[in-house]
């Protein structure tokens, strides 16, 4: 299977992608990531990705689709892929198509996590984390088993991030909004977009989206 899969930060990406991966031996594409790993890694791709930024320019659709290719001719993808943070605009989308063609791949889903806006900056607002070991925790809905101690490494200090706030959660929804926009259409009328409650618990949205890929 090969999925769109949407929603703003906080959402449930992230999470819902890592039990795809895990689950089902899915590959998540991210296209900040695959950017710095390719950077990192000196391809020849990375490298024209480099000189770019570095010139303090923004990277083109033709790099980013160069990374896409790249990284859907590796192994690791056979087992089908979870695309996040692209496409983004129309012309994007339709890179992608003939990304996927030439390899003998379609997209199956495009799935969307719906959000509450203010359920959604309540979530992140109040979400903080153990400064050694990254577990997460929130201040309504997950507190630590014992006061002030990490659950998983037993560590007392916990941080937050600096932009979980409600001006940033309001300007993040905005952004999303706007670059969803361009490419729901498309793949609309393709008859290919499934909406998933972002809203609700963890596994009830796990096994939303798995029903849809079994279907």
């Amino acid at each position: 299977m090969n999925i769109i899969l949407l929603g703003p930060p906080g959402a449930g990406k992230g999470t819902q992608a890592a039990r795809l991966v895990a689950e089902r031996g899915m590959a998540q594409l991210s296209t900040g990531d695959m950017l710095r790993a390719a950077v990192k890694a000196g391809t020849p791709v990375g490298l024209q990705a480099k000189a770019v930024m570095e010139a303090g320019e923004l990277v083109s659709d033709a790099i980013v689709s160069a990374l896409i290719g790249e990284r859907l001719d590796e192994s690791d993808t056979a087992g089908g892929v979870i695309f996040d943070g692209y496409p983004r605009t129309a012309a994007q989308a339709e890179a992608l198509d003939g990304l996927l063609a030439a390899r003998g791949r379609t997209l199956d889903w495009v799935i969307e996590l719906e959000v509450d806006e203010a359920a959604l900056t309540e979530r992140v607002v109040g979400r903080y984390t153990c400064a050694s070991c990254g577990a997460g925790y929130h201040d309504r809905f997950k507190h630590p088993a014992v006061a002030e101690t990490c659950d998983v490494c037993g560590a007392h200090a916990f941080k937050r991030r600096p932009d979980d706030n409600a001006e940033t959660v309001s300007t993040r929804m905005a952004e999303y909004r706007a670059k969803t926009a361009p490419i729901l259409p498309i793949y609309e009328a393709r008859g290919l977009v499934r909406r998933v409650d972002g809203m609700a618990d963890m596994d009830e949205v796990g096994g939303a989206i798995g029903a849809i890929l079994d279907a």
